[in-house]
């Protein structure tokens, strides 16, 4: 069986349990680049733990076309003759991209490993790396076992929920206190308003003088009777 990568950054091939009887059925990963040089693909079969030594001379030695024939046996590959022909080299292409993909996926190095066909630098360092996680001999290579327990620890990163990121929260500013209120100026009672000046009575009116009887006419004075001529004697 084979996984395919969807669109996540991090492509898993946790599901995809690699072992010597298993039999990749297509390549959803990406296609072969370009014929290994015979040094590749010792490189290549080295880091899968197969016995061989990486040098450039051609891969006719006994050694090699031992180790090629042992890989095209555990992958079920006709014939097994121990010849590296295209489809032997798109298999073993395709098992270095899924043991990067799963090396991702556990380590997540920065930057992720590029998933190729090659068995270079960054894929062995990074296999060292989680050797030394799983307290193995940091030797560099991913044997059958090695990548057994990759797989598992893969299937366990998947199986879990993506965590959502929450966003960092921006840092509000420190609230500035308001600044204290200017007490408002006392306000100043209204002066209490000077009472009316109490309205002088009205003058009693005077009483009218009394009026004056008109006095009592004098009676004329009576005519004192003329006197009496006395008699001559």
């Amino acid at each position: 069986m084979w996984c395919g990568l969807g669109k996540s950054s991090i492509a898993i091939a946790a599901t995809c349990l690699i072992t010597s009887t298993v039999v990749i059925s297509n390549t959803t990963f990406a296609a072969r680049q370009r014929n290994y040089t015979p040094q590749q693909f010792r490189a290549v079969l080295r880091g899968l733990g197969y016995n061989v030594k990486v040098t450039n001379t051609p891969l006719t030695d006994a050694e090699t076309k031992k180790a090629i024939s042992e890989f095209q046996k555990g992958y079920k590959l006709s014939p097994v003759d121990g010849v590296a022909g295209p489809k032997t080299q798109d298999y073993a292409a395709n098992i270095i991209q899924i043991l990067q993909a799963n090396l991702n996926a556990v380590l997540k190095p920065t930057p992720l490993l590029p998933r190729d066909q090659f068995y270079g630098p960054k894929t062995e360092a990074a296999v060292k790396e989680l050797q030394k996680k799983f307290q193995l001999p940091e030797t560099g290579i991913a044997n059958l076992a090695f990548r057994q327990r990759l797989n598992e620890e893969a299937k366990k990163v998947i199986s879990q929920p993506t965590p959502t990121a929450s966003p960092t929260p921006t840092v509000s500013p420190t609230a500035k206190p308001s600044p204290t209120p200017t007490t408002s100026p006392t306000v100043k009672p209204s002066p209490t308003p000077t009472a009316s000046p109490t309205a002088k009575p009205s003058p009693t009116p005077t009483t009218s003088p009394t009026v004056k009887p008109s006095p009592t006419p004098t009676a004329s004075p009576t005519a004192s009777p003329s006197p009496t001529p006395t008699s001559t004697p």
